[in-house]
């Protein structure tokens, strides 16, 4: 059995559970998480439509069909024509489908459309069947995040001979960018780098503002790798830290290292933000520290399981995660740590495995 059969068992297995009739997926991960192929995000409807039994049906514009992979794959390929309406044809697979689940990355205007053809048809989403099936990796799917992971640690270990004065943060993105695709990424998916008072700013993007000695820069950055998503964090000063930035930066530091070796099988997504919180809190920095501990990465840069205050998913084998604390004192400074982890059968790897003292740079 290849693996897209035995995922797409596993899915109507889990719809059988539920009472779910139907699994509609378009746009997004899940599609190539249970098929291989990714549809692009088109105005011409691509939907994979699986039955609770029997075969599923890609259907997809007549144009992009030579696109699906079908050799000794487990459903079939249906492509529409330009004067067809694919609504109907995925109204038709669905027939005697009462109860379906539709993919959350799903244009709202296909939802609708299927809504109003069918009006005695309930949609529901389909988000936490998939995120159910998706949350836990296999080692192939682990192995490739490390592989990923390697890229841009080695670009890390690169930028420690970049100089940072005198050049814009979107001149040293642009460097980042091309050195991780230089390195092997096939995409870049986000490229933060934040100096001095923008570092207090998680989501900052990269402008104009030239970069200065006494500045620490947040540099996080990210893509996509053989299918698989890369995302890290780590800090540069350049030629000397501002003033309290030591002594915070050991705080997040200690807080990272912490929250990484508490990870294992049976603690909580909430225990997790918990053990990082504390130990920032408890320093004095607290209300600096604004946002969740980390997020699931696999497919996607960002998907479950997200360790956050309230998220009481127990921690299993297989699941894959970032822990990136951080500390952001607004008109000064922002820091932040990131690694992805592995959840192992009694503890814990790091993928990245750079060291977490922050560089120093001219």
């Amino acid at each position: 059995m290849t693996r897209f059969a035995a995922r797409i068992r596993s899915a109507q297995e889990r719809m059988a559970n539920e009472g779910i009739d139907a699994l509609c997926l378009s746009v997004g991960s899940d599609l190539p998480y249970l098929t291989g192929y990714r549809a692009m995000p088109l105005e011409r409807l691509t939907m994979f439509v699986l039955p609770v039994e029997g075969e599923g049906t890609i259907v997809v514009p007549g144009l992009e069909a030579p696109r699906v992979e079908t050799d000794g794959m487990p459903f079939r390929v249906q492509g529409w024509g330009e004067t067809e309406d694919p609504i109907a044809i995925v109204d038709a697979h669905l027939a005697g489908s009462g109860n379906v689940l539709i993919g959350d990355e799903t244009w709202s205007r296909f939802l609708v459309d299927l809504q109003d053809v069918r009006p005695s048809r309930t949609f529901g989403n389909a988000g936490e069947l998939m995120a159910h099936l998706r949350i836990r990796k296999s080692a192939d799917e682990i192995e490739k995040l490390l592989s990923a992971a390697a890229t841009v640690d080695g670009v890390v270990g690169q930028l420690e001979n970049v100089r940072f004065s005198g050049r814009t943060e979107k001149d040293v993105a642009r460097e980042v960018t091309e050195r991780t695709r230089a390195a092997g990424h096939d995409t870049m998916d986000f490229w933060i780098v934040a100096s001095g008072p923008n570092g207090a700013s998680p989501h900052h993007e990269p402008g104009a503002r030239i970069i200065e000695i006494g500045d620490a820069v947040v540099v996080d950055f990210g893509g996509h790798q053989e299918g698989y998503a890369s995302d890290t964090t780590r800090m540069f000063v350049v030629q000397e830290a501002p003033a309290g930035f030591d002594e915070a930066y050991g705080v997040l530091h200690r807080a990272h290292v912490t929250a990484v070796d508490f990870v294992r099988p049976g603690v909580t997504a909430e225990s997790i933000d918990a053990v990082a919180r504390d130990i920032i809190t408890d320093a004095g920095h607290g209300d600096l520290f604004i946002h969740r501990t980390g997020h699931g990465i696999g497919m996607d840069s960002h998907e479950h399981p997200y360790l956050v205050e309230g998220n009481s998913q127990v921690i299993e084998e297989g699941m894959v995660f970032s822990i990136e604390p951080g500390i952001y004192k607004p008109g000064e400074w922002g820091m932040r740590i990131e690694d992805i982890v592995a959840v192992t059968q009694d503890g814990v790897e790091r993928l990245n495995r750079t060291d977490r003292a922050y560089r120093v740079v001219a």
